[in-house]
């Protein structure tokens, strides 16, 4: 694990905001590393209003899908809401048609199989289309490559809409609206929206034109929420206001899908982190194992005791998944073991019996392991599909570019990416894949870093300094809970391994007789030693606030320590 203290803003941007905020200059210094450096800038951090949001208008063709579903309502045309199977893709579908339902019936979802039809807009889901008389199709999450998909749909008098967040290939599909902030052509203020993210602004420009307020659209933020954190989009600008608001939603008055799957959950309030890892895979689950609709049904379901009983069915999804995905990830261990890969660059491996819902997840389970670019395949149908993650600031989406000539297909980001390929060029393309990567990352970016804001004393810990951090919320990329280096603590003679296997460690630490914090660390039982007789040690944490029995207190949770 490497430490990496990020570069201290310039001292007198932070004295001049200090003074301004009238905050220490740790907080300044905290909030000027975040981009943050006038009053007008902090009030917009702190105190996100629904009025920060853009003109949904200044996206490029937004008037054009804006006309064209105007014209199928009066038309009475049957429009029909398509999206991916993953959280962004079901969340933006849920949210297009429940708005389009409130004032409108002709309205129908299509989610397409992980399995029979991959990802991103199908031929069949054109032909469902065409077989069921939908003259629009409005695609959320996906279609901002599929020109030949599209050209088919053409053919067939079938006009799409595209809302995406991806980015664009050398030529846009000739849709009647593209709607995609990172469009070249498209000087939209703000390009990290989600795919949903995308698909609210396109509800917030129809409500515009239909004499509705921003209030009027609350009640979806849920959904954009729920999005934003399972993308791992930045959590800045337009993303921080929708999430912020979105999280309110979750904590107050969820949709009653959202509130059947977090009803019986201890936590009473729910952060950006919760969502990620309760709601967003418990909605990911019924696309990797069963299908993407029964995500769709659950969240556009009104009637809570239905709810339930969608949430339920969700909940044996997630069970399933888990003990693939462990399974999955055992396998692939020993794959990699048996092939001597432990020190290469990348790490490909396939089987044909994986499951396709959870490969993804293997893929990440496999870098937290072998802390490099991965790739996960198995077969699909005639080909070989496969899931990519990345490390930290490596861009996988680059490197599989460089491989192109090997690939069917492939789509996604800097960190995350699916493709599919011809089972006969899978070596060549395991072999091209470990050649870019060797060639184009910089070897501190295979060890794994903690990227501390700030270092500071003990004493500097105080209930203001908390109360501020804790306004620093949603945290998300960009926006990280802040994380602290402190030299020279000692355990007080608390420490302990704790856990089953006696994996964490709990401890209560000093430093030059300052108030004493208790101090957790998941996965540090093995630094036990470390701690032992008081011996001083450098730690680097996140502050957090521990409730137990109604009393809360000040706690370090410990990311790695050193001696």
């Amino acid at each position: 694990m490497r430490w990496t203290l990020k570069p201290k803003p310039s001292p007198e941007k932070v004295k001049h905001l200090a003074n301004e905020l009238k905050v220490d200059e740790l907080i300044a210094t905290l909030l000027v590393q975040r981009g943050i450096e006038t009053f007008d800038e902090a009030r917009q951090f702190f105190r996100p209003s629904l009025d920060d949001l853009h003109d949904p208008y200044l996206m490029k063709d937004m008037d054009k899908a804006v006309s064209r579903i105007e014209t199928a309502i009066e038309n009475g045309e049957n429009i029909l809401v398509f999206g991916d199977y993953d959280v962004d893709g079901t969340t933006a579908v849920s949210l297009m048609s429940s708005y389009l339902k409130s004032f409108y019936p002709n309205v129908a979802t299509y989610i397409p199989d992980r399995y029979d039809e991959g990802y991103g807009i199908s031929y069949k889901g054109i032909d469902f289309a065409e077989d069921n008389e939908f003259t629009l199709i409005i695609a959320l999450d996906c279609g901002i490559k599929s020109v030949d998909h599209i050209a088919y749909a053409n053919d067939r008098n079938i006009d799409f809409i595209i809302c995406d967040h991806h980015r664009p290939g050398d030529m846009l599909p000739e849709a009647v609206a593209v709607l995609d902030p990172k469009r070249e052509d498209c000087s939209y203020p703000y390009d990290e929206l989600c795919g949903c993210g995308v698909g609210f602004k396109l509800v917030q420009a129809l409500a515009q034109n239909r004499n509705q307020t921003i209030e009027d659209l609350i009640p979806y933020l849920d959904l954009v929420a729920t999005a934003i954190a399972a993308d791992i989009v930045p959590i800045t600008g337009e993303n921080r206001v929708l999430a912020k608001f979105g999280l309110e939603v979750i904590n107050s008055n969820p949709r009653p899908g959202i509130k059947a799957l977090i009803q019986n959950l201890k936590k009473k309030v729910l952060t950006i982190t919760d969502v990620v890892f309760i709601i967003a895979p418990r909605i990911n689950a019924a696309g990797r194992i069963k299908h993407g609709n029964e995500a769709v049904a659950l969240l556009t379901e009104y009637d809570l005791d239905q709810a339930e009983i969608f949430a339920s069915e969700i909940e044996q999804y997630n069970s399933d998944r888990k003990d693939l995905d462990k399974q999955i990830t055992v396998e692939a261990l020993s794959q990699i073991e048996e092939n001597n890969e432990k020190q290469k660059f990348t790490t490909v491996v396939y089987q044909e019996n994986w499951h396709k819902g959870v490969i993804g997840i293997v893929a990440s389970r496999l870098t937290e392991t072998y802390y490099r670019p991965t790739i996960v395949f198995t077969k699909s149908g005639d080909k070989l599909a496969a899931s990519a993650r990345s490390v930290k600031d490596f861009d996988v989406y680059n490197a599989l570019e460089a491989c192109a000539e090997h690939l069917e297909q492939f789509g996604g980001h800097m960190y995350a990416a699916g493709m599919t390929l011809k089972e006969e060029n899978y070596f060549a393309f395991k072999e091209a894949f470990e050649n870019e990567v060797e060639k184009t990352i910089h070897p501190d970016l295979l060890t794994p870093e903690i990227s501390v804001d700030a270092e500071i004393e003990l004493s500097d810990i105080n209930e203001r300094l908390i109360r501020i951090l804790n306004q620093f919320e949603p945290f998300g990329p960009q926006n990280m809970t802040p994380v602290f280096l402190t030299k020279k603590v000692k355990d007080t003679g608390y420490a302990k391994a704790i856990g089953q296997n006696e994996e964490h460690l709990k401890l209560f630490v000093k430093q030059n007789g300052s108030e004493g914090f208790g101090a957790i660390g998941f996965g540090l039982g093995d630094k036990l030693e470390l701690v032992k007789n008081q011996n001083p040690f450098d730690a680097v944490y996140c502050i957090d606030e521990n409730e137990f029995n109604g009393n809360v207190t000040v706690q370090l949770r410990l990311k790695d320590m050193r001696s």
